[in-house]
């Protein structure tokens, strides 16, 4: 059973780079057929789909972040990324990694000075 937890700083300033990690349990990040997906939620907001990772290590991103966002892994820990440059008020939200439908529990990012 895939597991996965994110984790990261809870406060970013502006202009500096948001990074998370997904830790996975249970399944390999290079072995399972599907994406790895991040996927956030701002307040009062519907969840925005932010970018993917394949088991080969290919990247999809949303057309509106591509520019910021960079999504990529580190397999010896069995771990996936992501990386918003730039952040903005706007970004604050829970953000949560996704696979084939199992979520993480969700890590709340606030962007403020």
């Amino acid at each position: 059973q895939v597991q996965l937890q994110e984790s990261g700083p809870g406060l970013v300033n502006p202009s500096q780079t948001l990074s998370l990690t997904c830790t996975v349990s249970g399944v390999s990040i290079t072995t399972n057929y599907y994406s790895w997906a991040w996927i956030r939620q701002p307040p009062g907001k519907e969840m925005e789909w932010m970018g993917v990772i394949t088991r080969a290590g290919g990247t999809y991103y949303a057309p509106s972040l591509k520019s910021r966002t960079a999504v990529s892994r580190d397999t010896s820990k069995n771990q996936f990324t992501l990386q918003l440059s730039f952040a903005i008020a706007e970004d604050t939200a829970v953000y949560y990694c996704e696979h084939r439908g199992a979520w993480g529990q969700g890590t709340q990012v606030t962007v403020s000075s």
